[in-house]
């Protein structure tokens, strides 16, 4: 069987798995395949699983500073102060990459953008209570991260299963 048939059932079999497992335990299915398509991005190896933990988890943590700043800072309080608080979060995302194992930036902005995307998805009456609560089905930090990383695993798992089975045909 060719690699990219290999590929696609190994995706197929390890995303029905994933979506039915993630679901269980109240992770982001949507956030675990940003993830796993980031692995692929990334090289689709041993050092993408790296780059996409890291990358995914820094992004989640620099957006999980700049919702803070955004519910609990004077400057959250206007569009232009938002813009301004994103502007400078997302420069230290960019900026970390002269740091090797941040050198990833497509990796830390789909965390980053997952993040807050969750967060933007629920109510703005919970803002502050989201990102103190620990539970991680509502603090968009915890959910994000531990969502992503299935995700990226999901991905290396899939690309073994891949390599095992263009081996067999």
């Amino acid at each position: 069987m060719s690699q990219l048939v290999a590929l696609s059932l190994s995706i197929a079999l390890l995303g029905g798995v994933a979506t039915f497992l993630l679901r269980a335990i109240g992770l982001a299915v949507w956030a675990a395949f940003i993830a796993w398509a980031c692995f692929f991005h990334s090289g689709g190896d041993g050092k993408a699983l790296k780059q996409t933990i890291i990358g995914n988890v820094f992004g989640c943590c620099i957006a999980y500073v700049a919702l803070w700043l955004v519910v609990a800072s004077p400057l959250g309080g206007s569009e232009a102060g938002i813009a301004v608080i994103v502007a400078i979060t997302v420069l230290v995302l960019c900026l970390a990459a002269h740091i090797p194992a941040l050198s990833s930036i497509p990796a830390s902005v789909y965390g980053y953008a997952s993040t807050v995307a969750f967060f933007l998805l629920t109510a703005q009456a919970k803002a502050i209570a989201m990102l103190t609560d620990i539970d991680y089905h509502t603090n968009p930090l915890l959910l994000i991260v531990l969502s992503m990383i299935a995700g990226a695993l999901f991905g290396f798992a899939s690309a073994k299963l891949a390599g095992a089975l263009a081996k067999k045909a």
